[in-house]
């Protein structure tokens, strides 16, 4: 049988691209006949206690040698190269995005975590990303070898609903309430919009109080508390009317590793609002959606306006959002990347090649 591990810190439940990506992988492996073993680490990943990191490091290595690991990108890219060095069992590193590259950190934090996973990254068989643009920048800024670094591109759901959109129309934004998504640029476009009939709904947990707590000062400061709701966390139904009502979907991201919600919005046919950064190119196609310039209210505030103000230009690039929805892997897809993976360390382990690497390019990768 077919057996794996995947090493995941926290609650699998946290409402995050992140999260959400690991739990459906984690079915999904299950669900292609990979027995995979959901190992929960302490929740204090990426900057782990030392009781959490001394933790990690003994139920890690206590794995059986032929059953490979998957970690999280917390865990891989935080924990202590000499540590990951030391496991008998093969591991597959998981990087939504590079951790140095978050926003709000020290200069000292970003230099110990650009160290940490720089020296897991040429420790690992094999990486698992979500999207070409992390691979190169995996390949490019840390030295990975490329034939190592494997896209698994995140699953959608297939939508059976269509969509009633609203009068006046809905501007959708989902992402948590971290200053990275943007949503105090998204916030300023919108007060330049405020000649046209709209409403604007954001979704997305409170990731930190105080940046919370300045989005609504923010929209209360530019007038749009009547127009514009931040509604944190909603349940799965009430997120799937918001997406069967809007007319847009628009999120003013600084960055993006791959961004699950883009997929969401192309698979309800929504035309997409968002920022040339990160891997939005390489999710949105060019005749679904708009790209401006990241930290560009007015850029951002004109794409909106077009998209609004222009019944044709929002039909087409509906249509083309569509078309794309349809076309997206489903998350089994996904699992079956991984279990390739897998397939290959578990093979080199039967034969005893400890710390055999996985060649992407034997993969289809």
């Amino acid at each position: 049988m077919r057996r794996a591990v995947f090493a995941i810190p926290g609650d699998l439940d946290t409402v995050t691209g992140g999260y959400l990506y690991e739990k459906r992988l984690l079915e999904g492996l299950r669900a292609v006949g990979t027995d995979t073993a959901h190992l929960r680490l302490g929740g204090s990943f990426p900057d782990p206690s030392p009781a959490d990191h001394a933790h990690a490091a003994r139920v890690l290595d206590a794995i059986d040698p032929q059953t490979p690991i998957i970690l999280d990108g917390f865990v891989f890219g935080s924990m202590e190269p000499a540590t990951l060095a030391s496991l008998r069992a093969p591991f597959v590193g998981m990087v939504h995005h590079p951790l140095a590259r978050e926003e709000g950190l020290s200069e000292e934090r970003r230099a110990h975590l650009l160290r940490t996973e720089r020296g897991n990254v040429a420790l690992a068989a094999a990486i698992l990303v979500p999207s070409p643009h992390t691979a190169r920048i995996l390949v490019e800024e840390y030295d990975a070898d490329p034939d190592r670094v494997i896209v698994a591109r995140p699953g959608t759901d297939r939508v059976a609903a269509l969509r009633e959109p609203s009068h006046p129309p809905l501007i959708l934004s989902i992402g948590i309430q971290h200053p990275r998504k943007g949503h105090d640029v998204l916030l300023r476009a919108l007060a330049r919009m405020t000649d046209l009939p709209w409403t604007a709904v954001v979704v997305g947990a409170e990731w930190d109080a105080a940046h919370a707590a300045d989005l609504r000062a923010l929209r209360d400061d530019l007038g749009l508390e009547g127009r514009v709701r931040l509604a944190g966390l909603v349940a799965a139904h009430e997120r799937d009317a918001l997406y069967r009502s809007a007319s847009v979907f628009a999120l003013a991201t600084r960055y993006e590793g791959y961004g699950l919600v883009f997929d969401e919005a192309l698979s309800w046919g929504l035309p997409v609002v968002s920022c040339r950064t990160g891997a939005v190119p390489d999710t949105v196609p060019p005749d679904a959606g708009i790209l401006v310039p990241p930290d560009d209210p007015v850029a951002f505030a004109e794409a909106l306006r077009t998209v609004l103000g222009d019944s044709q230009r929002r039909a087409a690039l509906a249509a083309a959002a569509s078309v794309a929805g349809a076309r997206l892997p489903g998350w089994l897809d996904t699992a079956r990347t991984a279990q390739a993976v897998l397939d290959r360390l578990a093979w080199a382990g039967r034969r005893g090649c400890r710390g055999a690497h996985v060649d992407g390019s034997t993969l289809g990768a």
